[in-house]
């Protein structure tokens, strides 16, 4: 009686069609490529549902156990029972854990409409099992081979009968049959036992060698006795001259009834390598955000006045990003992971000129002037989403060329995940706890086995081959130290906020690869997709009620939450509150520095941003680290009188802020270089020198240094130089004395710091994986539009005289239309009507009329749920449906 009410699906239409809205829901976000564009009727939906392109991502999406479960299914018997799929994955011997987590894969596969009816009738889309299936051209990932009617499809009748004869069967009238008895021999265990117990010696070591993959072997035109008596019983298949298969039931009998030899049905354990105290791994994570603040400042006030220049094909070249390293006092990859974090954080782009060149952008000036926990969360904020995988400078491309920083074909899709992935596995650990990366490796794989293989190092000439996925994910365990994401290995207190977990408190303690601290679940577990993870990731529920005669696939019990990608509005909260986390932990900056007689100064902490911008204008840093060390030099001094600083402004400013007397070098120092500066006068002539002291000039011309700038004499206090005013600048320079650029106006120019910036420019947008997940509005709009659509599709009409054909719009006279509607307005009925548009659009349309007047029909459209006016003229026909 309960199948008579709820009988099983036919298709993968009526298994959508069972579903709840919820149940829909999970489908569309979990495989957002089925949304775009929103299919008309769930007849469309789950024909798109099958392609192949749609197959592939969803597979993709799937974690190891259940893509074992997807693939028991595609060597199984369609449709097979929930009890022969419970034996392909447990064996003959049965598996608790294996007979466990069967049903949380097999949701999956539901939930992901993979695969659809009743738990005894379980069948795999047809895509996916054209995919999983074994052929010749594409062997199993089970190492199986063809079943044995496939592999005697070609063969004689009188072979066939050979064989069944030789294996101790009785000899049948057709091949059909005997091929059927063949089957039910190598399927039987005690009968497939006794004949095997009779196989000379070396039949069952080429049998072993064979069962677990690949089942193809070679052999002779005359093959040796042992290797006869498997032919002859067709225990191994000829499928082409010298070539031999091991049948599929074969091959499972000797596996005692497996699909796989190692079922995966639990996550791999992310390890512990060692534990700190919390407290230390913040204060090793802010000490680092310090530094990466630091370095990122230095990096962009190196390129104020105009960075290195684009290359042609976009990036920058070798020999800037070295220049950058030395610059940074860091290794080339991690310069230039400092390089794209600040692109995509938005704070540097190149600057469009006809002589494109890289630098800071007007978003720059506004972030020095944040709280460094802000400025640092916007850093982390960026480096979190962005989709570019800096780890990839220096590689190669698809057309073998170079791949540089900051230029095209950086951008991996899968990046943002797999960071995101990364922090939420070591969340799940407890506070303190840094995971032994090889332990992180091992359970991303498990839980994305047929993803990140695009990008793969070509062996022999890159790197060892690893998935793309994994170099993602040791990337980003280096990337989130060298941030202060993390501090020695373990997740900090700020980056559990940045991924919108509460702190560890909040917890239960879980053990190594357990559930994360809290968190947003979900819905279907791992971002983006409808992949299970196992503890710690939250499960998708299917609203599929199994029979009672199949109690070993009852539900299995709700998994913990997983933490997933936030939205925009989260995210934004969440950062600041990283902000608010880490902003104690940060020094304090300092507004002293300690000058010291060797024309040094010491800056014992961070300095304040105005003392810190001075003091890099007026010296040279000399070493960085827990103290910078500020070296003044006759060239830092001029550096800060031509930004327009006097001597007395130096001196003021080195009394107030120094926790030690001005040491008299240094006042000597600037002295003589403030009685120099400004002696002398350049300009534009193509430029001139002026100066009141005509000697001086006389020694400048004396002097052969200045024959390159090839000089003259206008008047006594004058002369003219065939130079640029720029190069007559640093000419003199050279030569030792303090020249000072003038207007044209004869007024000192003075050169400021940080006078190059670039036209506003916004933050590199991600490259998305795909299309984006369709958000609550979206998804509640589609549903209706698709179940609207589907009513409209499949609403059973009253058959009529007149009724069209199936699938065709009614077609009916004015008469007969303006009758029925009239007629429905009284009894409320509602109708399906067949509708032409202004632009000759047909449609058809399920209606409930309200009123009738004027040449048209007031109605709610079920299709489009909302009431509409149509004119009756533009109505084909109407046909009353049925009752239900």
């Amino acid at each position: 009686m309960s199948q008579e009410a709820n009988p099983a699906p036919r298709s993968l239409a009526e298994a959508l069609r069972a579903r709840d809205d919820a149940s829909l829901a999970a489908l569309l976000r979990s495989r957002p490529d089925l949304i775009t564009p929103v299919p008309t009727d769930l007849t469309q939906l789950a024909t798109r549902a099958g392609t192949r392109a749609s197959v592939l991502r969803a597979l993709e999406r799937l974690d190891r156990f259940a893509l074992q479960t997807a693939e028991a299914l595609a060597v199984a018997p369609d449709p097979a029972s929930g009890t022969a799929l419970l034996g392909l994955m447990a064996g003959d011997a049965g598996d608790e854990t294996v007979a466990a987590a069967l049903p949380r894969a097999l949701a999956t596969l539901r939930e992901q409409a993979l695969v659809w009816g009743d738990d005894e009738r379980l069948r795999l889309v047809r895509t996916a099992r054209e995919l999983l299936a074994p052929s010749p051209g594409h062997p199993s990932p089970t190492g199986l081979g063809p079943t044995v009617h496939e592999a005697t499809s070609g063969m004689s009748p009188g072979r066939i009968q050979e064989i069944v004869t030789t294996a101790g069967l009785a000899s049948t009238h057709d091949s059909v049959s005997a091929v059927t008895a063949l089957t039910s021999l190598f399927t039987h265990r005690k009968k497939m036992a006794k004949l095997l117990s009779g196989a000379p010696e070396g039949s069952l070591e080429v049998l072993s060698r064979l069962v677990w993959g690949p089942p193809y072997g070679q052999v002779t035109p005359e093959p040796a006795a042992h290797l006869r008596w498997l032919l002859d019983r067709g225990l191994l298949l000829p499928t082409a001259p010298g070539t031999v298969v091991l049948p599929r039931e074969v091959a499972l009998h000797l596996r005692a009834g497996r699909a796989h030899r190692e079922p995966e049905p639990l996550p791999p354990a992310v390890e512990p390598a060692a534990t700190h105290r919390p407290q230390g791994v913040d204060a090793a994570a802010a000490g680092q955000a310090h530094t990466a603040l630091a370095t990122v400042e230095e990096l962009l006030k190196d390129w104020d006045e105009g960075g290195p220049a684009v290359l042609r094909a976009g990036g920058l070249s070798v020999r800037d990003l070295k220049r950058t390293a030395v610059a940074l006092d860091a290794p080339e990859p991690v310069a230039a992971f400092w390089v794209e974090l600040a692109y995509a954080a938005g704070l540097l782009a190149s600057d469009g000129e006809a002589d494109e060149r890289y630098a800071a952008t007007p978003f720059y000036d506004e972030w020095l002037e944040r709280p460094p926990a802000e400025r640092w969360a916007l850093l982390a904020g960026a480096w979190l989403t962005a989709t570019r995988a800096p780890g990839l400078v220096g590689g190669r491309d698809a057309k073998d060329r170079t791949l540089s920083a900051l230029g095209p074909g950086l951008d991996r899709s899968a990046a943002p995940e797999v960071r995101h992935r990364v922090l939420t596995l070591l969340a799940g650990l407890p506070a303190g706890a840094a995971p032994t990366p090889e332990s992180i490796l091992t359970r991303l794989h498990w839980e994305r086995p047929l993803r990140g293989t695009a990008g793969t190092p070509r062996p022999g000439r890159d790197t060892p081959a690893e998935d793309l996925r994994t170099r993602l994910a040791r990337w980003a365990l280096t990337e989130a130290e060298l941030l202060g994401v993390t501090g020695r290995g373990a997740l900090s207190t700020q980056g559990r906020a940045l991924l919108g977990a509460p702190g560890p408190e909040a917890s239960d303690g879980p053990g190594p690869g357990g559930p994360g601290p809290g968190g947003r679940a979900g819905a279907s577990g791992m971002p983006g997709g409808g992949e299970p993870g196992g503890p710690g990731d939250k499960l998708p529920v299917h609203h599929h009620r199994a029979p009672a005669s199949a109690p070993a696939l009852a539900a299995a019990p709700s998994a913990p939450a997983s933490l997933v990608p936030l939205s925009p509005a989260e995210q934004a909260v969440a950062t600041a509150t990283a902000a608010r986390l880490l902003a104690p932990l940060l020094p304090e900056p300092l507004d002293h520095v300690l000058l010291q007689a060797d024309l040094t100064a010491v800056a014992p902490g961070p300095l304040e941003r105005p003392l810190a911008e001075m003091l890099g204008v007026l010296a040279d840093v000399e070493s960085k680290g827990g103290a910078t060390v500020y070296r003044f030099t006759p060239g830092s001094v001029r550096r800060a009188l031509d930004a327009g600083r006097t001597a007395a402004d130096l001196h003021d400013f080195l009394a107030r802020h120094s926790r030690t007397p001005i040491p008299q070098p240094l006042a000597y120092l600037i002295d003589d270089v403030a009685r120099k500066h400004g002696h002398l006068r350049i300009g534009a002539a193509s430029a001139y020198v002026r100066c009141d002291d005509d000697a001086l000039l006389t020694e400048i011309l004396a002097d052969k240094r200045a024959t390159a700038l090839r000089l003259r004499r206008l008047a006594p206090t004058v002369l003219a130089a065939q130079s640029d005013p720029a190069a007559l600048l640093e000419g003199l320079r050279a030569m030792g004395f303090a020249p000072a650029a003038e207007s044209a106006e004869g007024d000192v120019l003075i050169t400021r710091a940080h006078a190059h910036r670039t036209p506003p420019r916004t933050a590199p947008e991600p490259v998305p994986d795909g299309p984006p997940p369709p958000d609550g509005t979206l998804l509640s709009a589609a549903i209706r539009a698709i179940r609207a659509g589907d009513l409209a599709a499949t609403a059973p009409r009253k058959p009529t005289g007149t009724d069209p054909a199936a699938g065709e719009l009614p077609r009916t006279s004015a008469a007969e239309t303006l009758a029925t509607v009239q007629a429905a307005v009284l009894t409320g009925d509602s109708l399906w009507i067949g509708y032409v548009n202004a632009e000759g659009a047909a449609s058809q349309r399920v209606i409930a009329p309200i009123r009738v007047e004027g040449g048209f029909v007031t109605a709610y459209d079920h299709t489009a749920d909302e009431v509409r006016t149509y004119p009756l003229h533009r109505i084909t026909g109407v046909a009353e449906l049925a009752e239900e």
